[in-house]
Protein backbone atom coordinates (compact mmCIF):
# COMPACT_ATOMS: atom_id res chain seq x y z
CA UNK A 1 0.00 0.00 0.00
CA UNK A 2 1.66 3.07 -0.82
CA UNK A 3 2.41 5.84 1.64
CA UNK A 4 1.54 8.47 -1.27
CA UNK A 5 -2.39 6.88 -1.70
CA UNK A 6 -2.66 7.17 2.44
CA UNK A 7 -3.54 10.29 4.19
CA UNK A 8 -4.78 9.84 7.77
CA UNK A 9 -6.59 13.43 9.43
CA UNK A 10 -4.74 14.28 12.09
CA UNK A 11 -7.25 16.76 14.35
CA UNK A 12 -5.83 18.44 16.89
CA UNK A 13 -7.78 21.43 17.81
CA UNK A 14 -9.94 19.80 20.87
CA UNK A 15 -8.82 16.56 20.63
CA UNK A 16 -5.94 16.29 22.72
CA UNK A 17 -8.10 16.34 26.17
CA UNK A 18 -10.11 13.33 24.41
CA UNK A 19 -7.03 11.43 23.36
CA UNK A 20 -5.35 11.68 26.32
CA UNK A 21 -8.36 10.31 28.53
CA UNK A 22 -8.84 7.47 25.80
CA UNK A 23 -5.39 6.38 26.06
CA UNK A 24 -4.81 6.70 22.58
CA UNK A 25 -1.21 7.19 20.98
CA UNK A 26 -0.68 11.39 20.43
CA UNK A 27 -2.28 12.59 17.04
CA UNK A 28 0.05 12.47 14.25
CA UNK A 29 1.57 9.32 15.18
CA UNK A 30 -1.24 6.73 15.02
CA UNK A 31 -0.61 3.40 14.59
CA UNK A 32 -0.95 1.96 11.25
CA UNK A 33 -3.69 -0.23 13.34
CA UNK A 34 -5.67 1.17 16.40
CA UNK A 35 -4.85 -1.32 19.41
CA UNK A 36 -7.42 -1.59 21.42
CA UNK A 37 -7.50 0.17 24.87
CA UNK A 38 -6.27 -2.08 28.22
CA UNK A 39 -8.15 -2.93 30.97
CA UNK A 40 -8.32 -0.86 33.95
CA UNK A 41 -10.21 2.11 32.90
CA UNK A 42 -13.85 1.12 35.46
CA UNK A 43 -15.57 1.41 32.60
CA UNK A 44 -15.97 -1.87 29.85
CA UNK A 45 -17.10 0.24 27.07
CA UNK A 46 -14.10 2.12 26.84
CA UNK A 47 -11.81 -1.46 26.76
CA UNK A 48 -11.22 -4.27 23.81
CA UNK A 49 -13.21 -4.05 20.76
CA UNK A 50 -15.70 -1.31 22.22
CA UNK A 51 -12.85 0.82 23.15
CA UNK A 52 -13.30 4.74 21.03
CA UNK A 53 -10.74 5.20 18.39
CA UNK A 54 -8.64 8.40 18.71
CA UNK A 55 -8.45 9.49 15.19
CA UNK A 56 -10.35 9.63 11.70
CA UNK A 57 -8.70 7.56 8.79
CA UNK A 58 -8.87 7.96 5.10
CA UNK A 59 -7.04 5.34 3.34
CA UNK A 60 -7.13 4.38 -0.48
CA UNK A 61 -6.43 0.83 -2.41
CA UNK A 62 -7.50 -1.52 0.19
CA UNK A 63 -5.96 -4.93 0.43
CA UNK A 64 -7.99 -7.45 -0.31
CA UNK A 65 -8.07 -11.31 0.15
CA UNK A 66 -10.44 -13.08 -2.36
CA UNK A 67 -12.27 -11.13 -5.10
CA UNK A 68 -14.17 -8.33 -4.76
CA UNK A 69 -17.67 -9.10 -6.82
CA UNK A 70 -17.71 -6.08 -10.03
CA UNK A 71 -21.01 -5.59 -9.24
CA UNK A 72 -21.07 -4.38 -6.11
CA UNK A 73 -20.46 -0.95 -6.62
CA UNK A 74 -21.15 0.91 -3.82
CA UNK A 75 -21.01 2.05 0.35
CA UNK A 76 -21.20 0.04 2.84
CA UNK A 77 -21.54 2.38 6.28
CA UNK A 78 -21.96 1.64 9.90
CA UNK A 79 -22.59 3.83 12.90
CA UNK A 80 -21.86 3.67 16.63
CA UNK A 81 -20.96 5.64 19.68
CA UNK A 82 -17.69 7.02 19.35
CA UNK A 83 -17.05 9.19 22.46
CA UNK A 84 -14.39 12.10 21.85
CA UNK A 85 -13.10 13.33 24.87
CA UNK A 86 -14.08 12.22 28.56
CA UNK A 87 -13.29 14.36 31.98
CA UNK A 88 -14.78 10.51 34.22
CA UNK A 89 -14.26 7.41 32.44
CA UNK A 90 -16.35 5.46 35.33
CA UNK A 91 -19.35 8.00 34.46
CA UNK A 92 -19.18 7.08 30.87
CA UNK A 93 -22.08 5.02 29.16
CA UNK A 94 -21.47 3.73 25.90
CA UNK A 95 -25.10 4.87 23.81
CA UNK A 96 -24.27 8.64 24.83
CA UNK A 97 -20.95 8.58 22.54
CA UNK A 98 -20.50 10.37 19.90
CA UNK A 99 -21.37 8.86 16.28
CA UNK A 100 -18.59 8.26 13.86
CA UNK A 101 -19.55 6.58 10.88
CA UNK A 102 -17.04 4.15 8.58
CA UNK A 103 -17.42 3.14 5.07
CA UNK A 104 -15.90 1.37 2.59
CA UNK A 105 -16.64 2.17 -1.16
CA UNK A 106 -16.52 -0.45 -3.41
CA UNK A 107 -15.96 -0.29 -7.48
CA UNK A 108 -14.94 -2.17 -10.45
CA UNK A 109 -13.89 -5.20 -7.81
CA UNK A 110 -11.77 -3.04 -5.77
CA UNK A 111 -11.79 -1.52 -2.57
CA UNK A 112 -11.32 2.38 -3.24
CA UNK A 113 -11.39 4.03 0.31
CA UNK A 114 -12.27 3.70 3.61
CA UNK A 115 -13.09 6.73 5.91
CA UNK A 116 -14.23 7.41 9.03
CA UNK A 117 -15.46 10.09 10.27
CA UNK A 118 -17.42 12.04 13.46
CA UNK A 119 -20.90 13.61 13.24
CA UNK A 120 -20.07 17.11 13.53
CA UNK A 121 -23.36 17.93 15.21
CA UNK A 122 -22.71 21.10 17.02
CA UNK A 123 -21.35 19.62 20.11
CA UNK A 124 -19.15 17.54 18.36
CA UNK A 125 -17.95 20.25 16.37
CA UNK A 126 -17.36 22.56 19.17
CA UNK A 127 -15.25 19.86 20.76
CA UNK A 128 -12.92 19.79 17.90
CA UNK A 129 -12.62 23.45 17.29
CA UNK A 130 -14.62 23.26 14.30
CA UNK A 131 -17.10 25.45 12.72
CA UNK A 132 -21.40 24.28 13.51
CA UNK A 133 -22.29 23.17 10.02
CA UNK A 134 -25.96 24.31 8.53
CA UNK A 135 -28.44 25.70 11.46
CA UNK A 136 -28.38 23.93 14.52
CA UNK A 137 -31.44 23.14 16.20
CA UNK A 138 -32.67 22.01 20.24
CA UNK A 139 -32.29 18.30 18.81
CA UNK A 140 -29.25 18.10 17.18
CA UNK A 141 -27.04 15.29 17.84
CA UNK A 142 -23.84 13.53 16.59
CA UNK A 143 -26.42 10.71 15.77
CA UNK A 144 -24.83 6.95 16.62
CA UNK A 145 -27.30 4.90 15.98
CA UNK A 146 -27.84 4.01 12.33
CA UNK A 147 -27.30 5.64 8.95
CA UNK A 148 -28.86 5.11 5.88
CA UNK A 149 -29.53 6.57 2.36
CA UNK A 150 -32.58 8.14 1.32
CA UNK A 151 -33.09 10.41 -2.13
CA UNK A 152 -29.25 10.79 -3.00
CA UNK A 153 -28.19 11.82 0.82
CA UNK A 154 -26.97 10.26 3.03
CA UNK A 155 -28.45 10.57 6.57
CA UNK A 156 -26.92 9.82 10.14
CA UNK A 157 -29.58 8.45 12.61
CA UNK A 158 -30.20 8.97 16.26
CA UNK A 159 -32.57 7.61 18.87
CA UNK A 160 -35.97 8.97 18.46
CA UNK A 161 -34.64 12.17 20.09
CA UNK A 162 -32.52 14.06 16.94
CA UNK A 163 -32.92 15.19 13.58
CA UNK A 164 -31.15 12.98 11.20
CA UNK A 165 -27.78 14.34 10.32
CA UNK A 166 -26.76 15.16 6.52
CA UNK A 167 -23.48 13.88 5.24
CA UNK A 168 -21.37 14.28 2.26
CA UNK A 169 -20.52 11.00 -0.07
CA UNK A 170 -17.20 10.91 1.65
CA UNK A 171 -19.22 11.04 5.11
CA UNK A 172 -18.30 14.88 5.88
CA UNK A 173 -21.03 16.55 7.66
CA UNK A 174 -23.59 18.99 6.11
CA UNK A 175 -25.72 19.32 8.47
CA UNK A 176 -29.21 18.52 10.29
CA UNK A 177 -31.39 17.24 7.73
CA UNK A 178 -35.08 18.68 7.59
CA UNK A 179 -36.25 17.32 4.08
CA UNK A 180 -36.50 20.54 1.88
CA UNK A 181 -38.23 22.84 4.99
CA UNK A 182 -40.83 20.44 5.23
CA UNK A 183 -40.07 18.95 9.14
CA UNK A 184 -38.82 20.24 12.14
CA UNK A 185 -38.87 17.12 14.18
CA UNK A 186 -37.27 14.53 15.09
CA UNK A 187 -37.24 11.05 13.71
CA UNK A 188 -35.86 7.45 14.72
CA UNK A 189 -32.75 5.39 14.17
CA UNK A 190 -35.09 2.56 12.54
CA UNK A 191 -37.33 3.96 9.63
CA UNK A 192 -38.98 1.69 6.97
CA UNK A 193 -38.28 2.65 3.69
CA UNK A 194 -41.09 1.01 1.48
CA UNK A 195 -39.21 -0.87 -1.54
CA UNK A 196 -42.16 0.17 -3.41
CA UNK A 197 -43.90 3.65 -3.21
CA UNK A 198 -40.07 4.93 -2.01
CA UNK A 199 -41.98 6.34 1.07
CA UNK A 200 -39.39 6.61 4.34
CA UNK A 201 -41.38 6.10 7.70
CA UNK A 202 -40.32 6.98 11.12
CA UNK A 203 -41.83 6.52 14.54
CA UNK A 204 -40.02 8.48 17.25
CA UNK A 205 -40.48 9.48 20.67
CA UNK A 206 -39.11 12.10 22.94
CA UNK A 207 -38.50 12.16 26.46
CA UNK A 208 -40.77 15.27 26.92
CA UNK A 209 -43.64 13.93 25.48
CA UNK A 210 -45.91 11.21 26.17
CA UNK A 211 -46.41 10.39 22.72
CA UNK A 212 -44.68 8.92 19.75
CA UNK A 213 -44.80 10.55 16.30
CA UNK A 214 -45.58 8.51 12.97
CA UNK A 215 -43.92 10.62 10.17
CA UNK A 216 -43.81 9.83 6.13
CA UNK A 217 -41.21 11.04 3.96
CA UNK A 218 -42.54 11.08 0.53
CA UNK A 219 -40.52 9.16 -2.70
CA UNK A 220 -39.97 12.75 -3.61
CA UNK A 221 -38.19 13.59 0.04
CA UNK A 222 -40.50 16.06 2.03
CA UNK A 223 -43.00 14.88 5.06
CA UNK A 224 -46.53 14.16 3.55
CA UNK A 225 -48.06 12.88 6.68
CA UNK A 226 -47.66 12.86 10.55
CA UNK A 227 -49.46 11.51 13.50
CA UNK A 228 -49.22 12.13 16.92
CA UNK A 229 -50.11 8.91 19.30
CA UNK A 230 -50.72 9.12 23.07
CA UNK A 231 -49.26 6.39 25.34
CA UNK A 232 -49.71 7.69 28.56
CA UNK A 233 -46.14 7.98 29.46
CA UNK A 234 -42.85 8.91 28.03
CA UNK A 235 -41.34 5.48 26.97
CA UNK A 236 -39.11 4.51 24.87
CA UNK A 237 -39.40 2.70 22.02
CA UNK A 238 -36.32 1.94 19.89
CA UNK A 239 -37.93 0.50 16.75
CA UNK A 240 -41.70 -0.48 15.35
CA UNK A 241 -42.65 -2.67 12.13
CA UNK A 242 -44.15 -1.51 8.65
CA UNK A 243 -46.43 -3.85 6.31
CA UNK A 244 -48.11 -2.69 2.94
CA UNK A 245 -50.86 -2.23 4.94
CA UNK A 246 -50.34 -1.32 8.68
CA UNK A 247 -48.19 0.38 11.14
CA UNK A 248 -47.14 -1.86 14.55
CA UNK A 249 -45.82 -0.07 17.64
CA UNK A 250 -44.67 -2.11 20.87
CA UNK A 251 -45.74 -0.70 24.19
CA UNK A 252 -42.82 -1.62 26.44
CA UNK A 253 -42.70 -0.51 29.97
CA UNK A 254 -39.25 1.09 29.63
CA UNK A 255 -40.46 4.88 30.70
CA UNK A 256 -38.24 7.79 31.06
CA UNK A 257 -37.56 8.58 34.81
CA UNK A 258 -36.39 12.28 35.89
CA UNK A 259 -35.55 11.08 39.23
CA UNK A 260 -32.85 8.54 37.72
CA UNK A 261 -31.54 11.32 35.64
CA UNK A 262 -30.83 13.45 38.73
CA UNK A 263 -29.08 10.93 40.49
CA UNK A 264 -26.82 10.43 37.84
CA UNK A 265 -27.90 7.64 35.79
CA UNK A 266 -26.85 7.96 32.10
CA UNK A 267 -29.29 6.17 30.54
CA UNK A 268 -32.38 6.81 32.62
CA UNK A 269 -35.19 5.00 31.28
CA UNK A 270 -36.51 2.35 33.98
CA UNK A 271 -38.56 -0.67 33.35
CA UNK A 272 -42.42 -0.10 35.07
CA UNK A 273 -43.41 -3.61 36.41
CA UNK A 274 -46.71 -1.86 36.92
CA UNK A 275 -46.99 -0.88 33.63
CA UNK A 276 -49.02 -3.34 31.36
CA UNK A 277 -47.16 -4.23 27.95
CA UNK A 278 -49.17 -4.06 24.54
CA UNK A 279 -48.81 -4.33 20.85
CA UNK A 280 -50.86 -1.95 18.42
CA UNK A 281 -51.16 -1.60 14.90
CA UNK A 282 -53.04 0.81 12.82
CA UNK A 283 -53.59 1.64 8.86
CA UNK A 284 -51.27 3.05 7.00
CA UNK A 285 -53.95 5.00 5.17
CA UNK A 286 -55.32 6.10 8.69
CA UNK A 287 -57.44 5.10 11.26
CA UNK A 288 -57.49 3.99 14.95
CA UNK A 289 -55.05 2.13 16.73
CA UNK A 290 -55.95 -1.25 17.94
CA UNK A 291 -54.21 -2.79 21.38
CA UNK A 292 -53.65 -6.36 22.15
CA UNK A 293 -52.23 -6.90 25.42
CA UNK A 294 -48.94 -9.42 25.78
CA UNK A 295 -47.15 -10.85 28.17
CA UNK A 296 -43.63 -8.48 29.18
CA UNK A 297 -40.55 -8.16 27.55
CA UNK A 298 -38.43 -5.49 25.45
CA UNK A 299 -38.06 -5.51 21.26
CA UNK A 300 -35.02 -4.44 20.50
CA UNK A 301 -34.91 -4.76 16.53
CA UNK A 302 -37.31 -6.25 14.07
CA UNK A 303 -36.30 -8.02 11.59
CA UNK A 304 -39.56 -7.63 9.46
CA UNK A 305 -43.22 -7.60 9.40
CA UNK A 306 -45.83 -8.64 6.94
CA UNK A 307 -49.65 -9.53 5.73
CA UNK A 308 -50.62 -12.37 5.87
CA UNK A 309 -54.72 -12.73 5.12
CA UNK A 310 -56.21 -11.52 8.22
CA UNK A 311 -52.94 -11.78 10.26
CA UNK A 312 -50.21 -9.83 10.78
CA UNK A 313 -46.61 -11.58 11.27
CA UNK A 314 -43.88 -9.33 12.95
CA UNK A 315 -40.39 -11.20 13.41
CA UNK A 316 -38.01 -10.07 16.15
CA UNK A 317 -35.82 -10.16 18.07
CA UNK A 318 -36.96 -10.49 22.12
CA UNK A 319 -35.07 -9.86 25.50
CA UNK A 320 -37.01 -11.21 28.51
CA UNK A 321 -38.18 -9.28 31.03
CA UNK A 322 -37.20 -7.37 33.22
CA UNK A 323 -34.76 -5.03 30.41
CA UNK A 324 -32.12 -2.90 32.25
CA UNK A 325 -31.58 -0.04 29.22
CA UNK A 326 -29.22 1.65 31.17
CA UNK A 327 -27.19 -1.62 32.18
CA UNK A 328 -28.03 -3.31 28.62
CA UNK A 329 -28.87 -6.30 30.40
CA UNK A 330 -31.83 -8.79 31.05
CA UNK A 331 -33.07 -12.03 32.61
CA UNK A 332 -31.68 -14.29 29.98
CA UNK A 333 -30.41 -14.00 26.24
CA UNK A 334 -32.35 -12.35 23.15
CA UNK A 335 -33.53 -14.57 20.68
CA UNK A 336 -35.23 -14.58 17.49
CA UNK A 337 -39.64 -14.47 18.22
CA UNK A 338 -42.07 -14.39 15.85
CA UNK A 339 -46.06 -12.55 17.14
CA UNK A 340 -48.97 -13.40 14.62
CA UNK A 341 -51.63 -10.82 15.17
CA UNK A 342 -55.22 -12.02 14.69
CA UNK A 343 -57.05 -8.83 13.50
CA UNK A 344 -60.36 -10.94 14.06
CA UNK A 345 -59.87 -12.32 17.11
CA UNK A 346 -58.04 -9.95 18.94
CA UNK A 347 -55.33 -12.10 19.66
CA UNK A 348 -51.55 -12.28 19.66
CA UNK A 349 -50.15 -16.05 19.03
CA UNK A 350 -46.14 -16.18 19.87
CA UNK A 351 -43.65 -18.75 18.50
CA UNK A 352 -40.07 -19.07 19.48
CA UNK A 353 -38.44 -19.53 15.86
CA UNK A 354 -34.89 -20.06 17.34
CA UNK A 355 -33.58 -19.82 21.02
CA UNK A 356 -30.12 -19.19 20.51
CA UNK A 357 -28.70 -15.85 21.46
CA UNK A 358 -28.52 -13.25 18.78
CA UNK A 359 -29.01 -9.79 17.63
CA UNK A 360 -29.62 -7.35 14.85
CA UNK A 361 -31.51 -8.87 12.55
CA UNK A 362 -31.71 -7.68 9.24
CA UNK A 363 -33.72 -9.06 5.98
CA UNK A 364 -33.11 -7.70 2.22
CA UNK A 365 -34.22 -4.41 2.00
CA UNK A 366 -36.65 -5.35 -1.28
CA UNK A 367 -38.81 -7.59 1.65
CA UNK A 368 -39.37 -4.83 3.91
CA UNK A 369 -43.10 -4.88 4.73
CA UNK A 370 -43.54 -7.72 2.41
CA UNK A 371 -43.23 -11.73 3.31
CA UNK A 372 -39.89 -13.06 3.72
CA UNK A 373 -38.43 -16.13 3.60
CA UNK A 374 -34.42 -15.08 4.80
CA UNK A 375 -33.56 -13.38 7.74
CA UNK A 376 -29.31 -12.32 8.96
CA UNK A 377 -29.18 -11.74 12.55
CA UNK A 378 -25.68 -11.73 14.54
CA UNK A 379 -24.72 -14.37 16.84
CA UNK A 380 -23.74 -13.34 20.17
CA UNK A 381 -22.40 -14.62 23.58
CA UNK A 382 -24.25 -14.83 26.71
CA UNK A 383 -25.58 -10.60 27.53
CA UNK A 384 -26.78 -11.59 30.83
CA UNK A 385 -22.84 -12.57 31.68
CA UNK A 386 -21.48 -10.32 29.44
CA UNK A 387 -23.14 -7.04 31.34
CA UNK A 388 -24.63 -8.27 34.50
CA UNK A 389 -21.44 -10.13 36.33
CA UNK A 390 -18.79 -8.24 35.78
CA UNK A 391 -17.27 -9.59 32.30
CA UNK A 392 -16.45 -7.16 29.82
CA UNK A 393 -19.43 -6.71 26.82
CA UNK A 394 -16.76 -8.24 23.94
CA UNK A 395 -18.59 -11.35 24.73
CA UNK A 396 -22.06 -9.57 23.73
CA UNK A 397 -20.84 -10.20 19.91
CA UNK A 398 -20.23 -13.83 19.35
CA UNK A 399 -17.83 -15.01 15.92
CA UNK A 400 -20.64 -16.17 13.73
CA UNK A 401 -23.69 -15.00 11.49
CA UNK A 402 -26.65 -16.84 11.51
CA UNK A 403 -28.65 -17.53 7.89
CA UNK A 404 -32.56 -18.21 8.72
CA UNK A 405 -34.84 -20.39 7.00
CA UNK A 406 -38.01 -19.05 7.73
CA UNK A 407 -40.33 -21.26 5.50
CA UNK A 408 -38.26 -24.69 6.66
CA UNK A 409 -37.43 -23.61 10.16
CA UNK A 410 -33.19 -24.47 9.25
CA UNK A 411 -30.58 -22.25 9.73
CA UNK A 412 -26.66 -21.58 8.92
CA UNK A 413 -23.66 -20.59 10.83
CA UNK A 414 -20.74 -18.69 9.61
CA UNK A 415 -18.49 -19.30 11.82
CA UNK A 416 -15.17 -16.54 11.83
CA UNK A 417 -12.06 -17.33 13.61
CA UNK A 418 -11.69 -17.71 17.25
CA UNK A 419 -12.18 -14.37 19.20
CA UNK A 420 -12.98 -12.25 15.89
CA UNK A 421 -16.31 -10.39 16.79
CA UNK A 422 -19.00 -10.45 13.86
CA UNK A 423 -21.13 -7.25 13.40
CA UNK A 424 -24.46 -6.40 11.77
CA UNK A 425 -25.12 -8.12 8.41
CA UNK A 426 -26.10 -6.55 5.39
CA UNK A 427 -27.65 -7.86 2.32
CA UNK A 428 -26.89 -6.91 -0.83
CA UNK A 429 -28.69 -8.10 -4.08
CA UNK A 430 -26.98 -10.05 -7.28
CA UNK A 431 -27.81 -8.17 -10.11
CA UNK A 432 -30.66 -9.92 -11.75
CA UNK A 433 -31.02 -11.85 -8.98
CA UNK A 434 -34.31 -13.98 -8.99
CA UNK A 435 -34.05 -15.64 -5.49
CA UNK A 436 -34.64 -13.67 -2.35
CA UNK A 437 -30.96 -14.89 -1.32
CA UNK A 438 -29.23 -14.69 -4.59
CA UNK A 439 -26.68 -12.15 -3.29
CA UNK A 440 -23.92 -10.99 -1.18
CA UNK A 441 -23.55 -10.88 2.98
CA UNK A 442 -21.76 -8.05 4.14
CA UNK A 443 -20.39 -7.59 7.55
CA UNK A 444 -17.39 -5.92 9.30
CA UNK A 445 -15.56 -8.23 11.70
CA UNK A 446 -13.06 -7.15 14.38
CA UNK A 447 -10.11 -9.46 13.69
CA UNK A 448 -7.85 -9.74 16.72
CA UNK A 449 -4.96 -10.99 15.14
CA UNK A 450 -4.62 -7.37 13.37
CA UNK A 451 -6.10 -5.01 16.00
CA UNK A 452 -7.89 -4.07 13.17
CA UNK A 453 -11.50 -4.50 11.20
CA UNK A 454 -12.40 -6.74 7.76
CA UNK A 455 -15.10 -6.12 5.45
CA UNK A 456 -15.79 -9.51 5.00
CA UNK A 457 -18.17 -10.13 1.79
CA UNK A 458 -20.05 -13.92 2.01
CA UNK A 459 -22.22 -15.35 -1.05
CA UNK A 460 -25.52 -15.87 0.58
CA UNK A 461 -26.32 -18.89 -1.12
CA UNK A 462 -22.82 -20.61 -0.08
CA UNK A 463 -22.86 -18.50 3.64
CA UNK A 464 -21.19 -21.42 5.19
CA UNK A 465 -18.30 -21.43 2.54
CA UNK A 466 -15.14 -19.29 2.38
CA UNK A 467 -15.70 -15.85 2.31
CA UNK A 468 -16.29 -14.59 -1.33
CA UNK A 469 -13.26 -10.82 -0.63
CA UNK A 470 -12.25 -9.74 2.97
CA UNK A 471 -11.09 -6.25 2.59
CA UNK A 472 -8.33 -5.56 5.27
CA UNK A 473 -9.16 -1.84 7.01
CA UNK A 474 -6.14 -0.04 8.15
CA UNK A 475 -7.70 0.51 11.52
CA UNK A 476 -10.17 -1.13 13.89
CA UNK A 477 -13.92 -0.30 13.53
CA UNK A 478 -15.39 -0.45 17.31
CA UNK A 479 -18.40 -2.87 17.70
CA UNK A 480 -21.33 -1.11 17.59
CA UNK A 481 -24.23 -0.60 15.71
CA UNK A 482 -26.38 -0.11 12.59
CA UNK A 483 -25.46 0.89 9.28
CA UNK A 484 -26.61 0.22 5.58
CA UNK A 485 -25.63 -0.96 2.05
CA UNK A 486 -25.67 2.41 -0.08
CA UNK A 487 -25.49 1.79 -4.00
CA UNK A 488 -24.74 4.14 -6.73
CA UNK A 489 -27.61 5.80 -8.30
Amino acid sequence: MSQQMSRRHALAAGLAAGTAALGATAIGAAPAMAAPRGRGSGNPFLEGAFAPVPFEVTEFDLPVTGTVPKELTGRLLRNGPNVLGLEDPRAHHWLVGDGMVHGVRLRDGKAEWYRSRWVRAKGTAEKLGEPVRGVPAETDYASNINVIGFRGKTLALQEGTARPQELTDELYTVGPCDFDGTWAGTMSAHTKLDPDSGELHSVSYDESTDHVQYVVISAAGKVTSTRKIPMGGTLLMHDFALTEKYVVLYDQPILFDLDAMKHGQKIPWVWDTKRPSRVGYFPRAGGPVTWISVPPSYISHTLNSYDDGGAIVVDFVEFPAPFSADRLSSSAPPSLVRWTIDRARGTVRRTQLDDRPQEFPRVPDARVGRKHRYGYTAATADFLKAYGHGSTPDSAFSNGLVKHDLATGRSQFHRFPEHASASEAVFVPRSGARAEDDGYVLSYVHNPDRNASDLVILSAQDFTGKPVARIHLPSRIPLGLHGSWIADA
